[in-house]
Formats: C-alpha cells, sequence, structure tokens
C-alpha cells in the first residue's frame, strides 16, 4: 500500500507508542477557577482560585503554563514565561475573563494557536503573540463588563494593541531526539517598525505533591555548570541545558502566604521569579536550588529580527554536548513529521485544505492534558491541610466518590474546558482515529472504567457535575473508531470492541432505568448537551408543573439501541452468543420506535401537523402540549440509522430468524419504521426510525435555506423563528424562544452557552453520518430537492457531500481570500502573519460562519478533519484511508 501512513517513521513509532508518549503537552491552560481546585463552602470555583491567585498559589491537582510540556504524571514541568518590561506581572499562562466577568460567559483573551504536531509528541509546535505595550488586562475586564448579552465580546484584537504590528510572534517547538530526550527552541520574531526588549524564561518546575500529605520527598533543583540539575525520587535525573547566555533564578514552588494570607512564612514562593524580574526584587530568588527555576534571558530585537534560543531536556546521563547533534535531531523530526502528513494526505490535493486539516489535528494533540482528581480526597481534604468545609458534598459530585482520575485525557479546550466532558471525548476519539487509533481506543474505554463509571452505569459527564445526562453517543464512537482502526491497521481489534460492549451495556441499561420515569421507553434525560435549545432550561426543575418527553433523548435512545445492536452482530461473527444481545437491542429499538410515533393512547412525538418530532410537554393532569419549536432536537431522529449487509445477517441466522419474525407476526410494527422488510441497493436491509416519507418531511425543512440550512452547515434553529419566536403561556409562566445565530442574548440558560441559532460541528457530522448511511441503502434513485425550492434533485449521498462541503467552508479561503471563521475583522483576515493561522471555535454563527465561543475547542470542532479527508462512498462508516482506491 502506497504511501501508508503506518509505513512512515512515525508511524512505526506508535508501535512504541507508551515509551514515546511519557513526555508531551499535558499541562493545562488554566488550572485556576477549576473545581477540583475549589475547597470553598459555597462551591464558586472562579472566585475561591481567581486568576490573580495563580502567580503565588500552588495548585493541588495540576499545572499550567504557555506552551506547557510534561510527563505523563506531572512530576516535571516546562513552560514559557515572557515579560516586555511594561506588563504588572510575568505572562506566565493565558489570561482570561471568569464566567461572570465575561458577557457572554468565561474567555481566553490571548492570541495562540496550535500549528503542528504528530501522534507521539516527537514533533509539536505551536504560536504566541504576545504584545509590546502593556497587556490591556483592565481594558479587557472593563471592556466586556460594560457590553451586554446582545453585543459581541470585546476581544484583545479590539483593544488596538497589535496595531503597527508592535507584538512578538513566539514561536515553540518541540521534538524528540529519542523518547526522553527532549528539543526545545524558542523563535521570537519581532514584528514590529522598532527594535524592542524581550525577557524570556523558559520555565521548569516540581508539581508539589509534598505538602498534601506526609513522607512525600521534595524534588531538587540545583545549578550544575551552564545548565541545571533535576532530581525526583519518582524519576531517573535529568538535566536542562540552554544555548543562550542566561541568568539562572530559583525559587519554591510553595504558596507565598505572607502576601495571600498575611501569615508568616519562608521563602522565596512561587512568585518569586515574577517579584525578581518584575519588581527587581532579588530577595525573591535563590541563585542555586530550588524546586522551580528560570533561565532568565534580555533580548532587544532588532525590528523585523528574529532570535532563537535552543534547549535541551534529558536524561543526565546522556552526557556530551548537549547541542552537537541538535540542529540536525531537530530537522529529522519535521521531516518525519511532514512524511507522516503527506501520507495521511496523499489524496487530499487542495493546499489550503490540507494545511486547515493539519492544524486541526494538531490542535487535537496540543489539547491532551494529564488530568488528576480523587473526588473521594478532594471531599475529606489532605492531612497535612486545613480540613475542607462540611457539607460540599451536598453542592456538587457528593454522590461519586468512587471517581478517581489520573490519565492524560483529550480535552475540549485546555483553557475554557480544562476538563473532560464525556460527549465531548466521543467525538474526540473520532478524528484521533484518523492519527492515532490507539490513543482513539484508549480514550473510549477509559470512560468505562471503574473509577470512572459510576456503579449505577452512568458515565462522568463533566467536573462541574458528573452526574448530568450527555448524549449517549459512545457506542457510536466506539464503532467508528473500531471501523477506522481496522481499516488503517489492517484487522479487527475485536478485544476492543468486546470490551466497550460489555461496559456500554451496563450504560445502557442506566440510561433506561434512570431516564425513562414511567417505563415507556420515553426519556427525558435533561441537559443532554442541548440545555438551552427548547422552551425551557432542561438542566434545571421545570417552572411550571409535569414533566417533558423529549425527542431528541428518544432519539438518541433509538440510535444507542441500533448502534449495540450493530456492534453485538460484529461480536456474533465471532461468538454465536452475541445474536441474543443483537435481537434485544433490535427490539428495544422497535419498543422506541412505537412510542416515538404513538403511545397506547397519548401522545407520541411525531406532530402530524407541522410533520416534524418535537417534545412533548405532559402535564400532571393527563394533558399533553406539543411543543411546536423547530430545532435541531426535531432532526435528530435521523441519527437512529442502521443499514445491515446480507453477509450480516446470513452469519447471525438466529437474528435474521428474529428479523422475519417480527415481520410475521408485528406488522404493526414494521409499519412504523422504516422499509427493514424491503431489500435495498446491494440486498441491504435498512433499520430506522424514519420511512421514506417521514425522512422527506424533516429534509424539506432541513434543507431549506430560509430554515435551518445555513451557508456553512445546518443551523441549530430553524431561522423562521427570527420573525415567528415560539411563545408559551402556561400557569402564570411566559417563555418565548427564537433564533439567535450568534452568542446568547439571554443569561438563563448559561453563560456562553448557545444551541439557539448557530452551526455546531458535532451534530452535523452525525447529521452528515446519517444521510451516507441512508444513501447507503437507497442508492442515487431515492433523490431529494436541494436545497428546498430550487428544483433541483439530488441523492443523499450528494447533499451529504454538499453539507460536508458548507462545514469545511468556515474555515477555508473563498474566492476573495477570506475564511468566514474570521468575519470581518481585517487583521485576522488580511494580515499575512495571522490569515494561514486557523482557529476551531465551539460554534459558529448561523448566518455568517464567523467563530464564536471557545477559541480553541479543536475536540469536537477537529471533526473537520474527517470531513476533509472524504468517505469511500459505498461504505458510510469508513473514511478513505491513505492508499485506498
Amino acid at each position: 500500500m502506497p504511501n501508508h501512513l503506518l509505513d512512515t517513521v512515525e508511524g512505526k513509532r506508535l508501535a512504541n507508542r507508551e515509551d514515546w508518549l511519557r513526555w508531551g503537552p499535558y499541562l493545562a491552560e488554566r488550572q485556576w477557577g477549576t473545581v477540583r481546585e475549589d475547597y470553598s463552602a459555597d462551591g464558586n470555583a472562579w472566585t475561591y482560585f481567581p486568576f490573580e491567585h495563580a502567580k503565588s498559589r500552588v495548585y493541588r491537582w495540576g499545572e499550567d503554563g504557555i506552551a506547557g510540556w510534561a510527563d505523563d504524571r506531572l512530576r516535571w514541568c516546562l513552560s514559557l514565561a515572557l515579560w516586555n518590561g511594561k506588563d504588572p506581572i510575568l505572562k506566565e499562562r493565558m489570561f482570561g475573563l471568569t464566567n461572570a466577568q465575561g458577557n457572554h460567559g468565561e474567555d481566553v483573551k490571548e492570541l495562540y494557536y496550535y500549528l503542528d504536531g504528530t501522534p507521539t509528541h516527537s514533533y509539536m509546535r505551536m504560536l504566541y503573540k504576545y504584545p509590546q505595550a502593556e497587556f490591556p488586562y483592565a481594558a479587557l475586564i472593563d471592556g466586556n463588563a460594560s457590553r451586554g448579552r446582545d453585543r459581541p465580546e470585546y476581544e484583545l484584537i479590539d483593544t488596538g494593541i497589535f496595531n503597527e504590528s508592535r507584538y512578538f510572534d513566539v514561536t515553540v517547538e518541540y521534538a524528540k531526539a529519542a523518547a526522553e530526550d527532549i528539543l526545545i527552541r524558542i523563535g521570537i520574531d519581532n514584528r514590529g517598525p522598532e527594535a524592542a526588549e524581550l525577557h524570556v524564561l523558559p520555565q521548569l518546575w516540581a508539581r508539589n505533591t509534598w505538602i498534601w500529605r506526609p513522607g512525600i520527598p521534595e524534588p531538587k533543583l540545583s545549578l550544575a555548570g551552564g545548565g541545571v540539575q533535576a532530581w525526583h525520587n519518582r524519576m531517573p535525573e535529568r538535566r536542562l541545558d540552554i544555548d543562550t547566555n542566561a541568568g539562572w533564578l530559583f525559587c519554591r514552588n510553595e504558596t507565598n502566604v505572607p502576601l495571600l494570607y498575611g501569615a508568616a512564612a519562608d521563602g522565596p514562593f512561587k512568585d518569586g521569579i515574577n517579584d525578581c524580574v518584575v519588581n527587581g526584587e532579588t530577595g525573591a530568588v535563590n541563585r542555586g536550588q530550588g524546586t522551580k527555576c528560570a533561565a532568565h534571558v534580555k533580548l532587544t530585537v532588532p525590528a523585523g529580527g528574529r532570535h532563537v534560543i535552543r534547549l535541551r531536556w534529558r536524561p543526565a546521563a546522556s552526557g556530551g554536548d548537549p547541542f552537537a547533534d541538535y540542529d540536525r535531531a531537530m530537522a529529522a523530526r519535521i521531516r518525519e513529521a511532514d512524511e507522516f502528513y503527506a501520507a495521511l494526505q496523499c489524496n487530499l490535493e487542495d493546499a489550503d485544505a490540507r494545511l486547515v486539516q493539519r492544524q486541526a489535528l494538531a490542535g487535537l494533540l496540543w489539547s491532551k492534558q494529564f488530568y488528576r482528581f480523587d473526588v473521594r480526597r478532594w471531599l475529606e481534604g489532605d492531612p497535612l491541610q486545613p480540613k475542607p468545609p462540611p457539607g460540599r458534598g451536598v453542592i456538587r459530585n457528593g454522590d461519586w466518590t468512587h471517581l478517581n482520575n489520573r490519565d492524560i485525557i483529550s480535552m475540549p479546550d485546555k483553557w475554557e474546558y480544562p476538563w473532560y466532558a464525556a460527549w465531548d471525548l466521543a467525538f474526540q476519539a473520532v478524528p484521533f482515529a484518523l492519527i492515532d487509533p490507539g490513543f482513539a481506543k484508549q480514550q473510549l474505554l477509559m470512560l468505562t472504567h471503574e473509577w470512572y463509571m459510576h456503579p449505577n452505569g452512568s458515565m462522568p459527564a463533566y467536573e462541574w457535575s458528573f452526574g448530568e445526562a450527555n448524549p449517549p453517543v459512545h457506542a457510536w464512537a466506539a464503532w467508528r473508531v473500531y471501523r477506522m482502526d481496522s481499516a488503517l491497521i489492517g484487522k479487527p481489534d475485536f478485544e476492543f470492541l468486546e470490551r466497550m460492549f460489555h461496559k456500554l451495556l451496563i450504560n445502557f441499561t442506566g440510561w433506561v432505568n434512570r431516564q425513562d420515569v414511567e417505563g415507556r421507553n420515553v426519556f427525558q434525560g435533561g441537559f443532554l448537551g442541548l440545555d438551552n435549545i427548547g422552551v425551557f432550561d432542561r438542566s434545571q426543575k421545570l417552572p411550571i408543573g409535569g414533566r417533558i418527553d423529549q425527542s431528541d433523548g428518544t432519539a438518541w435512545m433509538a440510535m444507542y439501541a441500533l448502534n449495540m445492536m450493530r456492534i453485538s452482530l460484529e461480536l456474533a461473527a465471532h461468538n454465536s452468543v452475541y445474536e441474543s444481545t443483537a435481537t434485544k437491542f433490535f427490539e428495544h429499538f422497535l419498543a422506541i420506535a412505537e412510542v416515538m410515533t404513538r403511545q397506547s393512547g397519548r401522545r407520541g412525538l411525531w406532530d402530524e401537523v407541522d410533520q416534524f418530532y418535537v417534545n412533548v410537554l405532559q402535564r400532571p393532569d393527563g394533558s399533553a402540549i406539543p411543543l411546536r419549536y423547530f430545532s435541531l432536537v426535531g432532526l435528530f431522529p435521523l441519527f437512529a440509522v442502521e443499514v445491515l449487509e446480507p453477509e450480516t445477517l446470513a452469519h447471525s441466522p438466529e437474528f435474521a430468524e428474529r428479523l422475519q419474525w417480527v415481520l410475521t407476526h408485528r406488522a404493526d410494527l414494521a409499519a412504523l419504521v422504516s422499509h427493514w422488510d424491503v431489500e435495498g441497493q446491494g440486498a441491504r436491509r435498512l433499520l430506522s426510525l424514519l420511512r421514506g416519507h417521514r425522512m422527506k418531511a424533516l429534509l424539506l425543512r432541513m434543507l431549506d435555506e430560509t430554515a435551518f440550512l445555513s451557508p456553512y452547515g445546518i443551523r441549530s434553529v430553524s431561522r423562521t423563528h427570527l420573525e415567528k419566536p415560539f411563545t408559551l403561556d402556561l400557569d402564570g409562566v411566559h417563555v418565548s424562544a427564537g433564533y439567535v445565530p450568534g452568542d446568547s442574548n439571554s443569561p438563563d440558560f448559561g453563560g456562553n452557552s448557545n444551541w439557539r441559532g448557530p452551526v455546531w460541528m458535532p451534530v452535523n457530522f452525525m447529521l452528515v453520518e446519517s444521510l451516507y448511511g441512508f444513501h447507503h441503502y437507497y442508492g442515487d434513485d431515492f433523490r431529494v430537492e436541494y436545497p428546498t425550492g430550487s428544483g433541483v434533485t439530488l441523492s443523499l449521498r450528494e447533499i451529504a457531500d454538499e453539507l460536508s462541503a458548507r462545514l469545511t467552508r468556515l474555515f477555508l479561503r473563498g474566492p476573495d481570500g477570506r475564511r468566514p471563521i474570521f468575519g470581518d475583522t481585517a487583521l485576522l483576515q488580511d494580515d499575512a502573519h495571522f490569515r494561514d493561522h486557523v482557529l476551531f471555535y465551539e460554534y459558529f454563527h448561523g448566518d455568517t460562519g464567523q467563530g464564536l465561543g471557545a477559541s480553541h475547542q479543536t475536540g469536537w470542532t477537529a471533526l473537520v478533519a474527517l470531513l476533509l479527508q472524504g468517505r469511500m462512498a459505498d461504505d458510510p462508516t469508513s473514511m478513505d484511508m491513505p492508499g485506498e482506491d
């Protein structure tokens, strides 16, 4: 197979992945303001550990920094600090606003980009843009405080601080000469019109683990020749060297108790290097040893000039000149990274598409983070520290005391969401499978481990509330990753699939027992990742009596049942025992399909009036009110689709017999769902919630450019609600829901969360997947008008291709050279030092495509890498892999 990914040097390295993954970009970008650092009585994590404390106060569970690098237990940490001679503090970590400070919630106020990376982190590169004028901390806080929710966020670029290009481009590269031998290269470019001074401080420190409980030896950093020797009781001795004249500054990674709490204590403290460089307090540092150090390099960089600093972090026993083979090794790793992506992108002809895909995957790789959280210890406190206030478990996560996490995890965004989210992680695993299926499988298995999954079968949603119900997409992700892994590796990993199946079986049962209130196969999952898409905030108690039967929650479960059925059939090919579980999930799917249409005298979720699926408010008096609000909720039933190959049924005779029994004896059920009794293209069978008529009815709205279809994908709410918001007056309560294409205009549904109009990558990706699935059954003869009202009909595969093109268009340069994600910001669109550095936002304006929300949510937005890669038209579950015809 020519140019196969695994035939490259980097691809072969994946075979020894554990050694090569011991070091990587595993620091958070924000440890302050997180739940795990919150030991308050009221549960307000943002105020308990604010940004202002971060430079002086030791973290309990992790560390953060700019361009961070660490081992896989965060014992030794490296990052970059900068000072332009004007800022009030060192630039050691990314600044941003808390949820309460931002007019649309928490928001990082920096400009940085993940530009490159390989799966083993043999080469990584990122860019940070540092202003030469004083960083506008106060202006950013005040500017956002003065803006209401009807106005856009006030960003760093809006302050004018990058005018006349008065900033430094600081590029940080890591390369591995060997698995334990780390090369660090810092390139500083002065983009301004005049020479400018810059202090560059590469930092090394030990995460503080010794003050929490007795018996933990304190690590030691000490000056040794022109470098620093590092001793840790859990690791071989190491050494950091620098090729530039530098003054080494040492302090202790300890809280500045006198400053923060007015108590007596001996320094130097965590902020000693800051106080020495910024305030000239030479007594704030040691010059020989400590647990934190920095190489202090003072530069004057001429206008348009460049300066390069090289460092090497390696075992102390290595010996020899640390820079003798440095450039050769760095060049080799860059060349190998290029070869790896050349193999991946061998069928991707457009250079801009290759650039976007590579940066999307780089963002995934840079967003790995070591996550440590023991909930029981967090609630009880540490032996050497003050006992936490009582009752904290009532506020948050008190019933998750089994949860004890200590892993490298793919994060949604290491600043805005520096904690894993269960459904985000499933979406993140799928694009990871494109370049590192081993890591993708590990991430999915991790969520089902006993120190993650609750005994009741729930997966931990996210640290603010582990018990929330995130959409159950993990069976879909497991099947998707399994197929991609099989295509890349050349053989199926049945052990992975079987392990996932058994844990997902527990999770599925937990959903049925906990989220189906009356046992009728109608689900009320609450949040489901879509808390504010509807009329009510579904993560809160209803302000009126009754409950909501959720079309989306029920559709997710129908999809889940089909996913589990398909996994069962795959396993049944090797163990016939799994045929019975396939039958079980097939029947559960039919039961859900029945209640989505009719409910034994009660209203179903399909609305004949509007030909659309709706949520239904079930009242205490037995009445039912359909909430006729056109949102993604009504499109999610498209997700529940599975196509069975004739070979699959031939290998599972017991399951095939059960299908035939239902067809013969339960014709009423067969009439409710798709034509699974009718052979389609290639003698395939279709299982879906939708017969052809209903699917066309949904697509009629979904593909209408005045409704759901935007130039950049499917909106989360129909644009028809711009002029005609949905309203409901009941029991003295008035609620209204309209179309909001950008950031949320209401505080009622959470700070920067908004599902009321923008385009979201994960659900759009699922819609594209579903259309490919339907085409796999129907073939080219089944055609639908696209766009609605155009008079042009396309096959479902062609429509899926068109939707995919609209989504990738968000990032790609158009004929005018502009990327929609950058909106009308001229600097981002036109400047040569900005326009090709792509950001992967949380969501996108429903009309313009401008990126909104978290700016580095390469997590699920990295799905664009798969859309760019393309798909085998005859297989809805496989992506084109390098070298395939």
